[in-house]
Formats: structure tokens, C-alpha cells, sequence
């Protein structure tokens, strides 16, 4: 009998994710045993400052990463968009779960129908922010932070009069009456990989098993939004944003940086074989908009 350990960091919407993969793992390798290690990293632990003023969204993932190169652990698993575009030597993604909606929703206080122009409006991220701003321009907008349930428990205590969560997140915590509004793509552009759990590895083991759980759309979602973060060369902080949809054998990839306080957008298409080549030309075309 083959025994699998699986690091995640300890909030109760990492634990879901990892329960969801490793029910995948089992069910499609009978006879194969689980275990799953929870911890606390750095980026849950400092929750006083914005994350781009202590070291970016690699904070999630920085103690599972040194769990899994260490051996402590088999496999890792994360919500996708909080993995940095350049993974640490010697780690590689080696699945990808079904997407699920990667859409950015609004969640207004238990009980409150109408946004409340006294209060802000409470994001985690400056792409969020970016985007927020031209849909509500009257509206505050102040970041928030902690895990899904701490930030729903400020919104209900009246320290915002609304949050912008994803949907994905709040859908898998059974959650989704909180909804108040969903955006479109068009809206609010997701943030890249929005919505897709991945399962790292160390590179070198043979973890073939992983091949059988593997979503094939969702991994060229991630190749082309993904290699658009990266020639961009925007950082975890950074406000870009990438979206991939994808139809029989083609895809189509949008794009959005922020230049001077502008949110700039651009799309293209092409093979889906060559997601990767089509999120940098994305890149490159966001990069010499004007």
C-alpha cells in the first residue's frame, strides 16, 4: 500500500482544498493511504501589514516549500494564484485540479442588502484595488487581511461595508448565500489561476499517480496565465492579472497590467499547445500598450 503525505497550510479553506485533492488521489488509486500536515506560514502569521510591504504572496507557501524539499512531506497543495510565477529549485507542479468558477464576487454584511458609502470596501490585493476603483469610484477602497472566514468576521463586524472575495474559495466552503453580487471576467479580471488547486512535488520522484488526477484544461489556463505574470515580470504584489479560456483545441488570453494608475487590457489567441509562447506575447503586447 502506497502512503501519500500532504503538506497545506492549517486555514479551514487550505484544509478543504487538500481534502478534495487527496479524495481524488484515493479514488483513482485505490488502496492508497493519506495523510495530511497542516501548518502556519509566515503570510498567516503577519497580519498587520499589506502583503506587498513583507514579502508578497510567496509568504503562504515559504514553510510548506522548505517541508517538501526536506522530505516531511510527499506533495504540497495550494491554491494556485498564491504560488509565486518562479517556483524554488527543485519543486515542480505536477497537477492541476478542475477550475473551478475563477471569478471575483462581492459579499456585503450578514443582513445588509446595500453598500454603506461610510465604510470601505476591504480587498487583499492590488490588482483587486485597481479594478475596483473603476467600478466603485466614490468607494474606499482599504485592504484586508487573514483567512476567508477572519476577513467575513471584520466585514460583520462593520469594519468594511463590503468585501471582494473569489468565488472559487467561497464556493467550496459551502458559503455561496453570502454572495451579493458576481462579477464578470469583463468586470474584474481574475487573478491568474484563480480557481485551480495545484499539487506541487520535488522534481526527480516519481509521482506518476499524480498524472491520473491531473485537469489537462486547467493546466493550460495556468501555462498561458502564468508565463503572462512571469514575462511581465510582475512580483506576487504586483496588480496584473490573467484569465484563459479554453475552446477545443484553441485559447483566449486577457491580460491586464496597471501603468500610472491605468488598468491597461489586451487579449489574444492561438493554439492551445502553445499556451506558454502566447501568455509572454500577451506580455509583450500589455507591456508597449500606451
Amino acid at each position: 500500500m502506497q502512503k501519500v503525505t500532504a503538506g497545506s497550510r492549517d486555514s479551514v479553506l487550505a484544509v478543504r482544498q487538500s481534502e478534495i485533492i487527496l479524495d481524488l488521489i484515493r479514488s483513482k488509486v485505490p488502496g492508497t493511504e493519506t495523510e495530511l500536515v497542516t501548518m502556519k506560514t509566515t503570510g498567516d502569521k503577519i497580519l498587520d501589514r499589506t502583503l506587498d510591504k513583507i514579502g508578497g504572496k510567496g509568504l503562504f507557501v515559504k514553510e510548506l516549500d522548505s517541508a517538501l524539499l526536506s522530505g516531511r512531506v510527499d506533495i504540497t497543495i495550494h491554491s494556485l494564484k498564491d504560488l509565486p510565477a518562479e517556483l524554488p529549485e527543485g519543486i515542480r507542479i505536477a497537477a492541476y485540479s478542475k477550475r473551478e468558477d475563477p471569478c471575483d464576487v462581492l459579499i456585503l454584511p450578514d443582513g445588509i442588502s446595500q453598500l454603506n458609502d461610510k465604510l470601505p470596501i476591504g480587498c487583499a490585493s492590488s490588482r483587486r484595488a485597481a479594478q475596483l476603483k473603476a467600478l466603485f469610484p466614490d468607494m474606499d477602497i482599504r485592504p484586508v487581511r487573514g483567512n476567508v472566514l477572519t476577513r467575513l468576521k471584520k466585514l460583520d463586524s462593520g469594519e468594511y461595508s463590503a468585501l471582494v472575495l473569489a468565488k472559487a474559495g467561497i464556493a467550496r466552503l459551502g458559503l455561496t448565500e453570502r454572495i451579493s453580487r458576481e462579477f464578470t471576467a469583463e468586470e474584474m479580471l481574475p487573478a491568474a489561476g484563480q480557481g485551480i488547486i495545484a499539487v506541487e512535488c520535488r522534481k526527480g520522484n516519481d509521482h506518476r499517480f499524480l498524472e491520473l488526477i491531473n485537469d489537462r484544461e486547467s493546466q493550460i489556463c495556468a501555462e498561458a496565465e502564468r508565463s503572462f505574470i512571469k514575462e511581465l515580470g510582475g512580483g506576487c504584489s504586483a496588480p496584473a492579472a490573467a484569465y484563459c479560456i479554453v475552446e477545443d483545441d484553441m485559447i483566449f488570453v486577457t491580460g491586464m497590467d496597471v501603468k500610472d494608475g491605468r488598468v491597461v487590457k489586451r487579449s489574444i489567441e492561438g493554439k492551445a499547445e502553445n499556451a506558454e509562447e502566447i501568455g509572454r506575447k500577451l506580455a509583450s503586447l500589455v507591456s508597449q500598450a500606451s
